[in-house]
């Protein structure tokens, strides 16, 4: 504001004596001089006098070394000031710096409307345009508007453009890290953007004077004064709400889930669902999410997950774009990312965006934190069965930070509660740990580098040891071109495997193990070409690498032979585009296309099997073989994915998408459950890669001012080549996985329904889901049918399930939670009768999945105590004293069944069949 008046002041005493005078050609040579020595030198070679901030040249860091003969002292000052936001103005011999804005000498000429009456002169014109600079000033003090403008850009004469591009980053002020979902507009403009997972924004603001609010729910409302001249970038620092209280466990932005095109996406907040309880009082993002609706598990305790009717290996798992293989430690108990050190969840089970593939289900999108880049900061916790420990600290404040987190289990006991005797004597450990690295270089370039890896070790008998481990590695390089484009280069390497140590006490021991090793590099475009189309695009491309197993004997003198199975090899590529476009108010449409392909690749040895026959040993024709990287089988195709969204009102939308996918790889497992020991098989010259097509209608509305939200998705999927097994399947160690295999057709359907409230002393959400799931395995082969050809339920396939997670708060620090799980009983297959053939009795079974275990329900109860919120504390506390199971329910793990005295038993086992108490501490510093 001071400028402003300055220039007023300048413009009133020299409006009836001057226009900008011609000035003299000087000479000046300049070596390693800075910008205020420069003006300096000027002044004393010439009669010229600057007048300026002695603030404004401290921050300019320019070493000039140039020498101009002859030259007039505008384009001197010019280039002076080509990369600086200075500019000046010459009157007579004096030389005022202005920063950004100009000072101009006259008015335009079309600033005065035209009319009839006498012009204005220029004396009458600046007295004039002083009530208009006093209007501005006036607006400033208003007790909504930060009283300081911020200039964005530097002002030219001439040629400004109606908008310009601004970008930047929202931070939170305490703790600097970046705030996703906060809504940016520009008052009085319909100009409106939210910033993405990265703290990230861009929009289109008009030039001049313009305000800038800045909204977030867990944020006071911020509103900046801007004068943009130009593009640029402005990052905000928000400051916390004072009635933050990890009210909302899942979350999403305001209306979002409203206006957003995307059906069927949900984002998990991990601080909040401490207040969750669970088994032995551990956060886990992945049991959280199986509370919401569409996803599911087989059993209490199990490995993996189930969406809208996938198999636990169609969900793509991504910690820091790494493929992450294995998710659960301890038997399935706990999950394999630490929630500590992860800032978001995303989960993606409707309209998957173009940019990931590979898997028919679902995407859970997890992103890691970052260090704090100002102070050294922490969490952690003391759980009855695990502990952990998070550190953030500043390597160069404000630029980079580092984030080191360990989670570790130092307790068996709960293994001795269990019912099944076989497991009273067993072990259990695991450990993981991760490190990330963040640095911001400048404005527009910003680095982020993960560590992470994980290891299991248990042992259910005296004589086996098994171990498995997960490792992860991902380098991501984020570019802005300007604020309108944006480019991500991202490299990843997981690597999952498994061993068995058996030592029987002979020379019978062995080793076996299985290793799969992924690396990936993924070119990622983000282009916002103006308010109606934003474009994202990019190419991917990874490289398989599966050792399918080992037997190596321990003892030399060992009867045991050794087995080496054939490495795998194979490359998966994509491209794609998409473009989210707001054709008006009401829709918005999302257009993606996603064309991949996939080569199976030598060395390698295949079998060729009679073309109009069962695949078994007896049909093998020929075996081909195949040289290092030479091109084994060749699939691929497009994946379109649409998506559409009407908005009848600000708080009441309709959603439908469509999407088609292939998945080229495969888990094999003959058990319910997902286990360690599973391993992956590569589509190859016998094995067909999977592909689905989902097509998805959804409601959504929110009241009470978006406090209360309601959604219900229905969906149906059509899937081909889904993998099955033949009775009596032998998968381990098997060189010719497909003599094994069947492959089939499913579908699944069904629909879902969510209530959530968001704030308030009660809060939480309801969720109910019907949905069914088949496959069908039906050739000319009668040995290839299962279930003579017929539709039969899945392993997974639970028609019904509701799940309730509440908490109350009594006060700012006492609350209370509950979790209540209903769901169907899954299918199994009954022994019936036996008969007798060729003078042996055999067990004769029913058609596969014809009956059902129990109804499965549980519901657990938390107290939950914060310490105090004073906010300059040392640390601050959070106990969690919490019982599990508290009915005392004995839920059915599996059924299993025993011939005593001629006749068939059926007995189930349990995992938790009695109230599971915890307690568990929690420190943040």
């Amino acid at each position: 504001m001071r400028k402003i008046i300055l220039a007023l002041f300048l413009l009133a005493f020299h409006a009836l004596s001057f226009s900008q005078e011609k000035t003299k050609n000087i000479s000046i040579e300049f070596n390693n001089t800075d910008l205020k020595s420069a003006l300096e030198n000027i002044e004393k070679i010439t009669d010229y006098k600057f007048y300026f901030d002695q603030n404004w040249l401290k921050t300019e860091t320019i070493i000039i070394n140039k020498t101009y003969e002859n030259t007039s002292i505008e384009y001197i000052l010019t280039n002076l000031f080509e990369k600086t936001d200075l500019n000046y103005f010459i009157s007579d011999k004096e030389i005022i710096l202005t920063k950004n804005s100009i000072i101009y000498d006259s008015l335009p000429d079309d600033y005065f409307e035209s009319s009839t009456t006498a012009q204005p002169n220029k004396t009458e014109a600046i007295v004039l345009a002083k009530p208009i600079f006093q209007q501005q000033y006036d607006t400033l003090k208003h007790d909504n508007i930060n009283s300081g403008i911020t200039y964005v850009g530097k002002e030219k004469k001439g040629g400004e453009s109606k908008f310009y591009t601004l970008s930047g980053f929202i931070k939170n002020k305490k703790t600097g890290k970046t705030v996703s979902n906060v809504s940016i507009k520009v008052l009085d403009q319909n100009i409106s953007t939210v910033t993405n997972s990265e703290g990230y924004y861009t929009l289109q603001v008009p030039f001049g004077l313009n305000y800038i609010e800045v909204e977030s729910i867990n944020h006071r409302k911020d509103t900046e004064t801007l004068m943009v001249y130009d593009n640029g970038q402005l990052d905000i620092t928000l400051y916390e709400s004072i009635n933050e209280l990890d009210e909302v466990i899942i979350k999403q932005n305001a209306d979002k889930n409203v206006k957003n095109v995307i059906a069927g996406v949900s984002s998990i907040d991990v601080e909040g669902i401490k207040n969750i309880p669970l088994v032995l009082g551990e956060r886990d993002i992945f049991r959280v999410a199986t509370t919401l609706p569409g996803i599911k598990t087989t059993g209490e305790g199990s490995a993996g997950f189930n969406v809208r009717g996938g198999k636990d290996d169609q969900n793509l798992i991504l910690l820091d774009n790494a493929v992450l293989y294995n998710t659960s430690h301890f038997l399935g108990f706990f999950s394999a990312v630490n929630p500590y050190t992860t800032s978001k969840v995303d989960i993606y089970k409707g309209s998957i965006p173009a940019r990931f593939g590979g898997r028919l289900s679902s995407v859970f999108d997890i992103a890691s934190k970052n260090g704090n880049p100002e102070k050294f900061s922490g969490e952690g916790g003391i759980g009855s069965v695990t502990s952990n420990l998070t550190i953030g600290t500043p390597i160069v404040k404000n630029k980079s930070s580092l984030l080191v987190g360990v989670r570790t289990t130092y307790s068996e006991w709960i293994l001795k509660s269990l019912d099944d005797e076989s497991l009273k004597n067993s072990q259990a450990a695991f450990f993981d740990g991760i490190i990330k690295y963040n640095h911001k270089i400048n404005t527009n370039n910003n680095i982020e580098s993960t560590l992470y890896y994980s290891k299991d070790r248990f042992s259910i008998s005296s004589d086996s040891v098994y171990k498995y481990s997960n490792a992860l590695v991902s380098l991501k390089w984020n570019h802005a071109f300007s604020g309108k484009s944006k480019t991500d280069l991202i490299f990843t390497n997981s690597n999952y495997k498994f061993n068995i140590d058996y030592n029987n006490g002979t020379p019978n021991s062995f080793n076996y193990g299985y290793k799969l090793n992924e690396t990936q590099i993924i070119a990622n475009a983000n282009y916002s070409l103006n308010s109606k189309h934003a474009f994202n695009y990019g190419i991917s491309s990874k490289l398989y690498n599966v050792d399918p197993g080992y037997l190596n004997p321990k003892d030399p003198k060992s009867t045991i032979i050794p087995i080496n199975i054939e490495d795998e090899k194979a490359l998966e590529s994509a491209l794609y585009f998409s473009d989210s476009y707001t054709l008006n108010e009401k829709i918005l449409i999302s257009l993606g296309l996603r064309y991949s392909t996939y080569s199976a690749l030598g060395e390698s040895t295949q079998r060729i099997y009679e073309s109009n026959a069962p695949i078994n040993d007896n049909t093998v024709i020929e075996t081909q073989h195949y040289k290092k990287n030479e091109v084994i089988k060749t699939y691929g195709g497009f994946e379109p994915r649409i998506a559409a969204r009407y908005l009848f009102t600000d708080d009441f939308s309709v959603k439908a998408s469509y999407d088609k996918t292939f998945q080229y790889i495969h888990l094999l497992t003959n058990n319910t459950t997902q286990s360690p020991t599973d391993s992956w098989k590569l589509s190859d010259l016998n094995i067909a890669p999977q592909e689905a097509q989902q097509y998805s209608l959804g409601f959504y509305k929110n009241l009470d001012n978006d406090n209360i939200e309601l959604s219900l998705e229905g969906y149906y999927k059509k899937s081909n080549n889904l993998l099955d097994y033949k009775v009596g399947s032998e998968l381990l160690l098997n060189e010719n996985t497909e003599t094994q295999l069947l492959q089939g057709e499913g579908k699944a359907y069904g629909v879902e329904f969510l209530l959530k409230k968001n704030a308030g002393k009660l809060n939480g959400w309801l969720g109910y889901t019907y949905s069914r799931t088949f496959i069908r395995i039906n050739t000319e082969f009668i040995d290839e049918k299962v279930n003579n050809g017929h539709y039969f339920p899945t392993n997974f396939d639970k028609p019904h399930e509701v799940s309730a997670v509440l908490n109350y708060k009594f006060t700012k620090r006492y609350s209370l939670s509950g979790n209540f799980v209903y769901q169907s009983g899954r299918p199994i297959t009954y022994p019936i009768g036996s008969y007798v053939y060729n003078g042996m009795e055999y067990t004769l079974y029913s058609d596969r999945n014809k009956f059902r275990i129990p109804d499965y329900y549980r519901l657990d109860l938390g107290f939950n105590i914060e310490g105090n919120h004073k906010i300059k504390k040392l640390s601050h506390s959070f106990w969690n004293i919490s019982v599990y199971n508290v009915l005392g329910r004995n839920n059915p793990y599996s059924i299993f069944f025993i011939t005593t005295d001629g006749q068939i038993k059926a007995y189930k086992t349990s995992i938790f069949s009695v109230p599971i108490p915890t307690i568990t501490y929690n420190v943040k510093f």
